[in-house]
């Protein structure tokens, strides 16, 4: 599997966030994108993942399902954690699975992976910060994706939390996959190439 951006281009509100970018990235690869506020890092991931128009140039994914398209392929782990606070984190975690088709871990063991399994029966209403963002990469691996993009995944992670991440990134990478990650530091994804982003990046 490969994944590779052509002369890409950005614009946001009538503003040019960035163009000519263009990289290739093989199945066990990761990309860490990294470039000072502002310089389009979550917009390069948004884009990836089919939230944001490419304004020129190609995405492309070789190797995957050629009915499916790139974001049908990816992960998307993005600033808010897309959570329903009523429900309670295994149903939370089981929404998912169910709309996005699973072939991961089960749920229990999910949770167990991220160290939520304690509190399982809790509505996602009463998670601290980091909780929420480890229910997020919970979904990670309960639902089998090749393509993982994270944007700023370590926020409000305690170092226990970014050390399982860190496993979790490694083992996807060595299953073949693949992961952008937009970061403004090191966040343990070791090996990876970097893409710089911006004149101050």
């Amino acid at each position: 599997m490969r994944l590779s951006a052509t002369d890409l281009a950005c614009v946001r509100g009538g503003r040019e966030v960035f163009s000519g970018l263009g990289f290739s990235l093989a199945g066990g690869e990761g990309l860490l994108v990294t470039g000072r506020n502002g310089a389009g890092k979550s917009s390069l991931l948004r884009m990836m993942a089919g939230f944001v128009r490419t304004a020129q140039g190609r995405l492309e994914l070789a190797g995957g399902d050629p009915e499916l398209t790139l974001p049908e392929h990816a992960h998307y782990l993005g600033h808010q954690d897309a959570l329903k606070t009523s429900l309670s984190v295994t149903e939370n975690l089981e929404f998912w699975t169910g709309y996005l088709g699973g072939g991961g871990l089960p749920v229990p063991a999910a949770l167990e992976a991220v160290g939520l399994d304690a509190v399982a029966a809790l509505p996602a209403a009463y998670l601290s910060a980091g909780q929420r963002r480890r229910l997020s990469i919970a979904r990670l691996v309960a639902v089998e994706r090749p393509v993982w993009l994270l944007d700023e995944p370590t926020s409000a992670l305690d170092r226990s939390a970014q050390e399982t991440l860190t496993e979790l990134m490694r083992a996807h990478l060595t299953g073949g996959g693949l992961i952008v990650a937009a970061a403004h530091g090191p966040i343990g994804l070791d090996g990876a190439r970097e893409l710089r982003l911006g004149e101050a990046a």
